[in-house]
């Protein structure tokens, strides 16, 4: 799906559209990339009469949601699942235990920093999770990292988004 076909649907379901890609893509489901989504985002605000802080909360707001799934996944259900989404994702094992690693070592700036780096940004909240770390903890430095990454990704699209719209 290219970038005209994102704002198409933007245009036409906005904010839940906004909601429910990001929703997912945190849930580490297949779809669009945050790469994609956001800076359509972007492009929509400036386009339109669109609010870009009322974007940025809607896409902060899906992102810990979808990251709070994925949380409590971890925390209930903990290695037998890790261990079957190593079996089915073998390529994305290396990727997950750099993110446990990470988090062991460094704990709530573990969770910010994993926010801010692809593929880790969504599957830190399986691990955390799956370590159990304290929820109120995961949240706070989950959505200072979503909010970083939301904040940069839109704004590039708001600030560069002229150049899809010749």
């Amino acid at each position: 799906m290219d970038i005209y076909t994102v704002l198409d649907y933007f245009s036409t379901y906005g904010l839940y559209f906004l909601f429910i890609i990001v929703f997912l893509e945190y849930m580490n489901l297949p779809g669009l990339p945050a790469g994609i989504i956001m800076p359509a985002a972007g492009i929509l605000i400036a386009s339109s009469d669109m609010n870009f802080m009322t974007a940025l909360i809607v896409s902060i707001m899906a992102g810990l949601l979808g990251s709070y799934v994925l949380y409590f996944i971890g925390y209930f259900l903990g290695k037998p699942i890790l261990d079957k989404f190593y079996q089915k994702f073998v390529n994305l094992q290396p990727s997950i235990d750099k993110a446990i690693g990470y988090t062991d070592r460094h704990g709530n700036k573990g969770v910010f920093i994993a926010r801010l780096i692809p593929v880790a940004r969504t599957l830190i909240s399986l691990t955390v999770g799956t370590l159990r770390m304290n929820f109120v903890s995961f949240s706070l430095y989950s959505m200072a990292g979503i909010a970083i990454w939301n904040i940069v990704f839109i704004y590039a699209g708001y600030a560069f988004g002229y150049l899809f719209l010749k």
